[in-house]
């Protein structure tokens, strides 16, 4: 079905004007895709932004009880026997593997897929190949 700007051309057209419609046909379809890439982007944005209170505040209870569950385990190796900055070094190291991989891990996970604004690419896909389609 048709939409107001795609409507049928009278064969009576010449070539220039049947050019002309089809450039500015296509300009409009792509200033309409524009639009709504940025529509989506905002709305991905807009919901990604919501959630940043709630995890930052997470994030610092956790880097709390992360702080006082490695004090405790360095008390537990002194405790066992292990000399206090010997125990200390271990539950750093420890804790520096594991940050380091939690990150990576993170980072591979975050990938800028989760930001691109497939629906209209894969629209703007599409335009381009029924744009092919009318000039053929």
């Amino acid at each position: 079905m048709p939409s107001d700007n795609m409507r049928p051309v009278p064969p009576d057209r010449s070539l220039p004007e049947l050019a002309s419609s089809l450039v500015g046909q296509i300009s409009t379809l792509f200033r309409k895709e524009v639009q709504l890439a940025r529509a989506e982007m905002g709305e991905k944005l807009g919901s990604m932004a919501g959630a940043v209170v709630p995890m930052a505040a997470g994030g610092g209870l956790l880097l709390g009880a992360l702080v006082l569950l490695l004090l405790a385990l360095a008390s537990l190796l002194v405790h066992l026997g292990v000399i206090r900055g010997w125990a200390e070094l271990i539950v750093g190291i420890l804790a520096a593997i594991g940050g380091y991989v939690l990150i990576r891990t993170g980072i591979s996970k975050l990938g800028s897929a989760s930001l691109v604004p497939s629906r209209t690419m894969e629209q703007l896909s599409r335009d381009a190949q029924v744009a092919k389609e009318q000039v053929q």
